[in-house]
């Protein structure tokens, strides 16, 4: 008989989410806390990731740890990842959830802006990869998601990094997927919509919300434990046949035709 138990919380390993102090990456960790499952909160802002850290071991009673790991810098990562294995245990994936987005327009644009949004949004993907290959190998169920968004398809005047970088993950995702599969390693691409985090500025999100509302089909911003719930999901062994994919949690705003 085929088993249909829940696998939500399974493989059980531990999992490393960047940006884990706050948005979609804190929802991340949160929803996987939940399940049972241990967390490291790599973040930039070492005060917050310890404290979400030390919150996350106090309500759900599992392994957490927070760190502050800069992910321009490659030098940073093998540290934190020695670090993490040494307060996780096993490591059966990770989250990258890190990322900025500035305001720039095409000429505000310069050489080290454009190169500090793709090592961020893309080129922390391969070194984590590197860096986890390994453990994540050893550890059957290992999967990894890594945020996109739609604007990878929108066209978006203020933001060209950024939705340069969001194009190139969804891209380099598949590219990855084909290689770590071989290991039994799944990746996945999960793209956010308009989520309502701290990414946005008071008057950006007024301002948004008198705009976008009226176009995404369910009428409104998505909270970040939507997208934390879909994470969840693409890290458990419920997804156990889903890789090189991307997933829209966007309120249906991709495919609406509403202006």
């Amino acid at each position: 008989m085929t088993n249909l138990d829940p696998r939500l919380g399974m493989p059980g390993t531990g999992v490393v989410i960047t940006g884990g102090a706050s948005g979609i990456g804190l929802a991340a960790a949160r929803a996987l806390a939940a399940v049972g499952r241990p967390v490291a909160l790599w973040d930039i802002n070492e005060a917050g990731a310890r404290a979400e850290a030390e919150a996350i071991a106090a309500r759900y009673g599992v392994k957490a740890s927070g760190l502050a790991v800069d992910l321009g810098n490659p030098q940073a990562i093998s540290p934190a990842a020695q670090a993490t294995r040494a307060a996780l245990g096993s490591i059966g994936g990770f989250v990258h959830c890190a990322g900025t987005a500035p305001t720039t327009g095409i000429d505000g644009v310069t050489p080290d802006v454009f190169d500090a949004g793709m090592a961020l949004h893309v080129r922390a993907i391969i070194l984590l990869a590197q860096a986890f290959r390994e453990d994540m190998r050893g550890n059957p169920g290992s999967a990894i998601v890594a945020t996109a968004s739609i604007n990878a398809w929108f066209g978006n005047a203020g933001i060209p990094v950024y939705t340069a970088a969001k194009g190139a993950v969804i891209s380099l995702v598949r590219s990855m997927a084909d290689e770590l599969a071989g290991d039994g390693i799944r990746i996945n691409t999960v793209s956010p919509g308009m989520i309502d985090t701290a990414i946005m500025d008071p008057a950006t999100k007024d301002y948004m919300h008198g705009v976008y509302d009226r176009r995404i089909l369910l009428g409104r911003f998505g909270e970040p434990e939507e997208v934390g719930r879909m994470i969840r999901f693409l890290m458990s062994n419920e997804a156990s046949y889903i890789t090189a994919s991307e997933f829209l949690v966007d309120g249906g705003m991709r495919h609406s035709q509403r202006s």
